[in-house]
């Protein structure tokens, strides 16, 4: 396991980490979480992704009852929430000072740690302005209650007028972004956010760099029973892959797969190490719901020198999606 700066920052992150969206609580139970995460670790990985949103803080308890068995050493790994979706009042959605609080305050509890590494703004919200979440999350930071705070999903521009507001109030920055990355999806990291890794420095940690399974091959011929994509509350997802758009990327796999098995890797394999292959991506999240699916991923990493440049400019001849720069608006 190689590590990776969060950015600027002197954060060092495991290139592959490990996140509970869909997994933790809806597909693994508490001895499953604590078998997943003690295996994740002993191969290096340091980090930890979490949400309020996910499972509705289900997620996050399980997370922090496995935490408090493994009893790992608090300087050893790197934990996360993300505020955004905490319930249905009008008190509990967004990033206003009281939600961005009150939501760091019961992450903690339900995480089982006195302080957060990472917070991420889970969304932008157009009815909060931009400077009082920024005080929100600066406080935070010098309560001691959170390290680093950043986005998930906001555009460049959102980022920047976060990063000028912080610099103008002499407050702390967002340090990183937390966007979907995989080879169907790169206009945000390889294109709009280009200026900023330079300009603010900004740190990435990417999520669904499988396509929600779509890169595994596995959804070829047809959605098999127990997959992501037939879970329930997930129908959104399945949708997506169904539209016009959805089945032409599919038939994009069909060739991904084939390039894989010419040069003896997996679908799997080939997907993690195209993202791994960025430099602006810091940590690259792992969603796993048995044991054998993160070995797997794991060992994508034993297949490093396989993904060499001339494999890099195959795949984007196969999927032509390479993006020319950043979006202006």
């Amino acid at each position: 396991m190689n590590y990776r700066r969060l950015g600027k920052s002197g954060l060092q992150v495991s290139e592959l980490s490990l996140g509970s969206w869909v997994t933790f609580g809806k597909q693994v139970d508490q001895k499953d979480a604590i078998a997943i995460m003690k295996r994740a670790y002993e191969a290096g990985i340091n980090f930890f992704d979490n949400a309020e949103g996910y499972e509705a803080g289900v997620s996050e308890a399980l997370m922090g009852e496995a935490l408090a068995s493994l009893g790992w050493s608090r300087d050893s790994y790197v934990v996360s929430s993300k505020v955004f979706w905490g319930g249905s009042k009008p008190t509990q959605r967004g990033l206003s000072r009281k939600h961005v609080t009150d939501a760091c305050h019961a992450a903690l509890k339900r995480l089982q740690v006195e302080y957060l590494d990472l917070y991420f703004c889970h969304r932008p919200d157009i009815d909060t302005p931009i400077e009082e979440t920024v005080r929100a999350m600066h406080d935070l930071v010098a309560q001691g209650k959170v390290l680093y705070w950043g986005t998930s999903e906001w555009s460049a521009q959102q980022i920047t007028e976060a990063y000028g507001v912080a610099r103008a109030m002499n407050l702390t920055p967002p340090t990183m972004e937390q966007p979907q990355y995989n080879i169907f999806e790169r206009q945000k990291v390889e294109g709009d956010y280009l200026p900023l890794y330079e300009l603010v420095g900004l740190g990435t940690t990417i999520w669904s760099p499988l396509a929600s399974g779509v890169l595994t091959g596995k959804y070829s011929k047809g959605i098999p029973d127990g997959s992501r994509l037939n879970l329930p509350g997930y129908e959104w997802l399945k949708e997506i892959w169904q539209s016009e758009g959805g089945k032409a990327k599919l038939a994009k796999v069909d060739e991904l797969a084939a390039l894989a098995k010419e040069i003896g890797i997996s679908m799997t394999h080939l997907a993690l190490l195209w993202c791994l292959a960025n430099p602006h991506v810091s940590t690259v999240i792992l969603g796993a719901s048995k044991l054998s699916q993160l070995e797997d991923n794991l060992a994508a990493l034993d297949n490093r020198d396989k993904v060499t440049p001339e494999v890099m400019a195959r795949i984007d001849d196969i999927v032509g999606n390479k993006p020319a720069g950043p979006q202006r608006y």
